[in-house]
């Protein structure tokens, strides 16, 4: 487990992507914190069905748009 702030995320992007491959990286910005964690295409569906995305409205996304929105 590694724990960065957003500005040291946003400038070694490619450290920290390939480093998801094997450890969850946690990036803290503000008050929040985010998991950058390595899934495969095919775990997109599963990940979809173990938790729905809240959008920025308040509302809920459906688990298909949600699948949908993964791969764009």
């Amino acid at each position: 487990m590694t724990l960065i702030s957003s500005r040291e995320f946003a400038t070694n992007q490619k450290k920290y992507f390939d480093l998801a491959v094997s450890e969850q990286i946690y990036v803290k910005r503000g008050k929040n914190m985010f998991v950058v964690t390595c899934a495969e295409q095919d775990d997109i569906a599963e990940l979809a069905l173990a938790k729905e995305r809240k959008n920025s409205g308040g509302t809920f996304t459906s688990t298909s748009d949600f699948i949908a929105y993964l791969r764009k």
